[in-house]
């Protein structure tokens, strides 16, 4: 694209993807416009797009390097980031002087928001479409600042990240169209002549949006706030997790290139990385020009946020204690399987991860007979074994321990109750330095104070506790409780019994958790689609948004209207 393209071309040239995505989100079907398959990008695919070699010469090509963005403030540089595969990045990103770049953030805005719902939103999707012709780029990127293995880092930091933006593009879009742009009022008053009105409705943002990007899922977790705001018209500073700058300060390359070849100020669009142990987020966070936050991590600070950012419009997702009832199956093998994967992928590294497993004392009904408890704890132990016995299949899956925080919880799990499945080493014979563990399970008494402790509590990382409950009824009274105190990204029960999957509804409707029932193929507890599955519910502790419903957008715009007699 030349400086010379107009938005009326790139709304011709993006509007057949935005009226898909608008249609998607009311039939909730499957659908994405981004390739996830490697082979997809590159000459014979993608036009323009990075074929494997190209986008790991690209990320090569960054290494060692300052990453230049020319926006406002710089007064220096720093570079904070460590791959958790061992390999040294040596990035180095330009570091703001905030009283410098708030302001030149505010003065992009009108002319932003003059644009209307439309531009903006194809001025987003071609941002969005770059980004996607680089997704190999950025899958190196994401890699080597989560730590997720590389085919992971490919399609949930690439397409999947880039569905759910789009699908905030899609709710943003929607929102700010739900009242016309103008509007005639003639009012009847009988042998009088009619009142007579012109009205004008604008969208109007709230101010500047901080984004406070996450260590495991920069792009996943960050884009949809990213484009939720820009989309309403709104400037976004960009503050990255100082482990994971890189994957966002590409995103905010492109998107300042676009912007100012679209016409429009690049400084709707700016980097704030920080100085190791500068922390930042928390002095940005009450600045009084932040007026839209969007968080992912602990819950600790996500609470702060939400208590003390009084002048912000907060989003946020926290931790929670994701749940499975394991009540009866008719596929063992399958929810085996099933689970054992869950477990896996990413280390447990996933805010969706499931991390207690309530199990009746006297055992469960199968297709393959009655298994009492100890016997489902064993095969399940068996089935993480069996799927990750090759190191190769387990680097694929596990990728690398994100940071200390996470080993540290890991190697402590063992000493919380009777270990069911041992964690182990596994080398990854191309990144030797990389830290890669499997998953332990760890046996748990539901009736004993000491391991209530234990199980109300999150653990982050590769860590599950099978716990033993009297029964359905109790393991529903406990997840319940669970998701009331501690919040939950995901609940999963296996059940044959209407009764008891009725149970289990019921308290996932209550305590507004997202349930998914009996899951024995292919889909997984800790993934969810964008366009028809909803990532969290924003009704309980765990987080106060949903990726992505209308309330994630709606307040973060107003409308504004101005009238005139006609």
């Amino acid at each position: 694209m030349t400086a010379a393209l107009t938005t009326a071309q790139l709304t011709e040239k993006h509007l057949p993807t935005l009226d898909q995505a608008l249609d998607v989100i009311r039939t909730r079907a499957y659908w994405s416009p981004y390739p996830e398959h490697p082979k997809a990008y590159g000459p014979e695919g993608i036009a323009g797009s990075l074929d494997a070699a190209a986008g790991q010469a690209a990320f090569d090509a960054l290494r060692g390097k300052r990453f230049e963005l020319d926006q406002p403030g710089t007064d220096g540089w720093t570079a904070t980031e460590v791959s958790p595969f061992g390999l040294e990045l040596g990035v180095e990103y330009p570091h703001a002087d905030i009283d410098v770049l708030l302001p030149a953030l505010r003065a992009a805005m009108p002319a932003w928001r003059d644009a209307g719902p439309q531009a903006r939103a194809a001025v987003c999707l071609e941002i969005l479409a770059r980004i996607n012709a680089r997704t190999h780029e950025f899958a190196h990127a994401v890699m080597h600042t989560s730590g997720q293995a590389f085919m992971m880092a490919f399609q949930a930091g690439g397409p999947h990240a880039q569905d759910r933006a789009l699908e905030a593009v899609a709710y943003a879009y929607e929102a700010q169209t739900a009242a016309p742009a103008s509007a005639q009022w003639v009012k009847p008053q009988g042998k009088r002549d009619p009142l007579e009105m012109n009205k004008q409705f604008t969208a109007v943002p709230r101010g500047i949006a901080l984004l406070i990007g996450c260590n495991t899922f920069p792009t996943w977790n960050g884009f949809p706030g990213l484009f939720a705001s820009l989309a309403t018209g709104n400037a976004v500073l960009v503050k990255p997790h100082p482990r994971a700058v890189l994957p966002l300060a590409l995103t905010v390359r492109i998107a300042r290139e676009v912007l100012r070849e679209a016409g429009f100020s690049p400084d709707l669009v700016a980097l704030a990385a920080e100085r190791d142990g500068e922390g930042i987020a928390k002095s940005l966070a009450l600045r009084p020009e932040i007026r839209i936050i969007d968080y992912t991590g602990s819950t600790a600070f996500g609470d702060w946020l939400e208590e003390n950012a009084r002048q912000a419009q907060v989003f946020t997702e926290k931790a929670g204690v994701n749940t499975v009832v394991i009540h009866s199956t008719d596929d063992y093998k399958g929810m085996l399987s099933n689970l054992a994967f869950s477990l896996s992928l990413y280390s447990g590294q996933m805010c969706t991860t499931p991390q207690n497993l309530l199990i009746p004392r006297e055992g469960i009904a199968t297709d393959a007979g009655h298994k009492t408890y100890d016997e489902v704890v064993a095969d399940l132990a068996t089935a993480v074994d069996k799927l990750l016995g090759d190191d190769a299949r387990a680097n694929a899956l596990l990728g690398a321990i994100v940071n200390d925080g996470v080993k540290s919880r890991l190697e402590a799990a063992a000493q919380l109750g009777e270990v069911a499945l041992a964690s182990r080493s596994v080398a990854n014979p191309d990144f030797p330095g990389a830290t890669v563990r499997t998953p332990v399970i760890v046996k748990l008494d539901g009736a004993k104070p000491d391991s209530e402790a234990v199980y109300r509590s999150e653990c982050f990382g590769p860590v599950s506790f099978a716990v033993a409950v009297d029964s359905a009824a109790d393991a529903v009274e406990l997840l319940r409780g669970t998701v009331h105190d501690k919040g939950a990204m995901t609940v999963g029960a296996y059940t044959t019994a209407a009764d008891v999957e009725r149970l289990v509804e019921e308290a996932c409707l209550e305590e507004c958790a997202q349930l998914s029932l009996n899951l024995t193929g292919g889909v997984y507890l800790n993934q969810t689609a964008a366009f028809s599955d909803f990532h969290g519910s924003g009704g309980n502790p765990a987080a106060n948004a949903a990726l992505c419903d209308s309330a994630f957008v709606a307040t973060r715009f107003r409308t504004v209207e101005v009238r005139r007699p006609a």
